[in-house]
């Protein structure tokens, strides 16, 4: 059986790294999503649900008993404690589930190539996981039109902004790089090219 091939997608806020991972999913991938295992790590009555709960207090749920996130978000976007004290706690829990689903992935051989969405990436040092990065990026102009599109006002989109990676920092220690400050062809068309070179480095290393 040929190794499975591990991708890490990162890249700013709001600059495409989704639709890139639709892209290759389309292509034949599996793609895991860090953002939904953070979701599920937050399900009511789970053992990270409670550590936010001892951590933030109960005035952070939803009449159901679901995490409030964007009134969690307020909060720790705008204190660079409380935004570590949150990671913290949810970062080692999706680490184990995303880590579990490699595992998983790799046993069943059903496709050779898994790619992870990972926002923070770098940030928590999870570059050893992957044989290749690719990094989406664009412009902070482009970022903050994007994120107020949304719903977000300048002062909340340049908080999320900040509390990432600069774009350039994470683009130089990527193997590949994505910008995406144009059209959705424009994107589709480059995900494509770099899909194709990874493929193809990975079949000449076999």
């Amino acid at each position: 059986m040929a190794k499975l091939l591990r991708i890490g997608l990162t890249g700013g806020i709001a600059a495409g790294k989704s639709t890139v991972a639709q892209r290759w999913q389309q292509a034949g991938a599996i793609v895991i999503d860090a953002d939904e295992l953070a979701h599920r790590a937050l399900e009511p009555n789970t053992p990270t649900w409670q550590e936010i709960v001892r951590e933030f207090g109960r005035k952070f749920l939803n009449a159901d008993q679901t995490v409030n996130r964007k009134k969690l978000g307020e909060i720790v976007f705008g204190d660079e404690s409380k935004l570590l004290a949150l990671n913290r706690i949810v970062h080692p829990a999706v680490h184990r589930m995303q880590t579990d689903l490699l595992a998983q992935c790799e046993r069943d051989g059903r496709a050779e190539f898994v790619v992870v969405t990972i926002p923070l990436l770098y940030e928590v040092g999870a570059e050893r996981d992957f044989d290749y990065v690719v990094t989406v990026a664009c412009s902070e102009q482009t970022q903050l039109a994007r994120l107020t599109a949304k719903g977000l006002n300048e002062e909340q989109a340049r908080a999320r902004i900040r509390a990432q990676w600069p774009m350039q920092k994470k683009m130089d220690q990527s193997d590949f790089a994505i910008w995406n400050d144009g059209t959705l062809r424009t994107l589709s068309e480059q995900a494509d090219i770099i899909w194709a070179n990874i493929k193809e480095n990975c079949y000449a290393k076999r």
